[in-house]
């Protein structure tokens, strides 16, 4: 409870101040835009795990590639995959539902920061979004970050797989990477407020080419990246993790 309660203290003003910051640049078109928006979020969820007293652990992340431009696929099943994603290299871009963009300063600044809303009662407003995320791999080679099951999980299990991602995978000829995101429901399991101390694993996959892939293919595609995942969670922990 004493955790919950300095998050609560802590969340309003820091979203406040990070938040405004990044909204400011974005209107401005300051020089360090791009920066703001990086860095604002990762100091933010830093700084809201550090509260937590939640780690985050990443194994084989030298598989994420700030180059190029690449689309993660990862299981959910708490608000705290979010925070353990933030911290990846390079741009990173979230696919968000669209309720997010109504929270106040929180939706105003990261859509203006460039992540991405998708109407998922919507289909004509979610092929609209799709084809943003499209454009935005191919002008600024981001690494979009998306979880296929849709939702969180309430067991813990993975659901099944949205093709979304592998749409967009398919018209874009940009590579998957699968993850595994494993104890961020120790944290803080879906429906509970309670948040517990712990270590959040993100277990990265070999890349998935869609290299000679039509869409013809997305079904088998899903099914792939979905194995993959599912394999991920399955493997013992590394010993050579990378630890913030």
């Amino acid at each position: 409870m004493i955790r919950l309660l300095a998050v609560f203290i802590w969340v309003i003003p820091a979203t406040i101040w990070f938040g405004g910051r990044m909204i400011w640049a974005v209107l401005v078109g300051a020089s360090n835009t791009r920066c703001i928006c990086r860095d604002g979020p990762r100091r933010w969820a830093r700084q809201l795990l550090r509260i937590s007293s939640a780690n985050i652990a990443f194994e084989n992340l030298e598989v994420i590639d700030s180059e190029r431009p690449q689309i993660l696929v990862a299981n959910h099943t708490s608000w705290y995959d979010v925070l353990a994603l933030v911290s990846i290299p390079g741009t990173s871009l979230f696919v968000a539902k669209k309720e997010l963009a109504r929270v106040p300063i929180f939706g105003r600044a990261i859509g203006g920061c460039g992540h991405i809303f998708i109407d998922r009662q919507d289909r004509n407003a979610a092929v609209e979004s799709l084809a943003v995320a499209r454009e935005l791999l191919e002008k600024e080679s981001p690494t979009i970050i998306m979880f296929p099951e849709g939702t969180r999980s309430k067991t813990g299990e993975l659901q099944a797989f949205k093709k979304g991602a592998f749409v967009l995978a398919i018209q874009s000829g940009v590579d998957i990477v699968p993850a595994a995101i494993i104890g961020s429901r120790d944290v803080m399991n879906k429906g509970s407020l309670k948040i517990s101390p712990g270590t959040i694993t993100v277990r990265f996959g070999t890349p998935i080419s869609v290299e000679g892939l039509g869409m013809e293919d997305r079904n088998e595609l899903t099914s792939r990246a979905r194995a993959a995942v599912l394999a991920l969670q399955a493997e013992p922990a590394r010993s050579d993790q990378e630890t913030i």
